[in-house]
């Protein structure tokens, strides 16, 4: 049976791979997928970056993940958004927090309308998934019943530190903090919430693929699926298909 699965996103800057990949995947699978932004209307954009290559051209998303999100930019979905301050989140089957680095994330990273809805989301039980850093959205959205995160007590997968500082070295001498959207890194802010995390095999340039899932990692915690970087986009999106049966 169809389901309906919520991606929020910013306005810019969002990962290219880890939104045009699950929702290939998910829209392959049969499933109904509504993009939500700030402003109901906004027709977002990816990192541009992440299209030509960051770096001489490398760094940047894979050839499939760009043909999978031209073709999501031409998706009616992806051009009638909702806003996330008012969508009704007992309508939705699933959720999936994407990640990103570059500055435009801070809008979505740092909304209290946006994590709000996520606690209502998370309090129904109901599958949801986040990748790279989407779990700052999760370690960020406070439940007020308890004053904790709803990524307390959660074993999770995110940005590992030694990525993030890398991709910085690298970059640095060129990009300023391109790759540090916070000056705490996404691993330090998802500890600091409480949640068990859960750093995978060391991988700095293998990535998985359609048909390869060996160089990928994703961590599923009863109805919650994480991921650490574009490189698991595609057995994230698995697996969160897989708890959704």
């Amino acid at each position: 049976m169809a389901k309906r699965i919520l991606i929020p996103l910013p306005d810019t800057d969002f990962d290219t791979t880890e939104v045009a990949v699950p929702w290939k995947l998910f829209v392959e699978a049969g499933h109904e997928v509504t993009f939500a932004t700030e402003r109901a209307g906004i027709v977002p954009a990816c990192d541009p970056l992440l299209l030509t290559g960051v770096l001489f051209g490398q760094l940047g998303a894979e050839a499939e993940p760009k043909q999978f999100y031209e073709e999501l930019t031409r998706s009616s979905e992806f051009n009638k958004t909702v806003a996330w301050g008012t969508v009704d989140v007992s309508a939705y089957d699933a959720l999936v927090l994407p990640g990103g680095h570059a500055k435009g994330m801070r809008q979505y990273l740092g909304s209290t309308a946006l994590h709000s809805k996520v606690v209502e989301f998370v309090k129904t039980g109901r599958p949801f998934a986040a990748i790279c850093h989407g779990p700052i959205v999760l370690a960020r959205s406070i439940d007020k019943a308890t004053g904790k995160s709803v990524l307390a007590g959660r074993r999770t997968a995110c940005l590992p530190a030694y990525m993030e500082r890398t991709a910085y070295w690298l970059s640095a001498w060129k990009l300023g903090k391109y790759y540090r959207t916070y000056d705490a890194y996404v691993e330090e802010e998802i500890r600091a919430v409480g949640a068990e995390y859960v750093r995978g095999p060391l991988e700095l340039t293998k990535r998985g693929t359609r048909t390869d899932d060996g160089p990928a990692f994703a961590v599923v915690d009863g109805n919650y699926v994480s991921a650490r970087w574009p490189g698991d986009a595609y057995l994230f999106a698995k697996k969160l298909l897989e708890v959704l049966g």
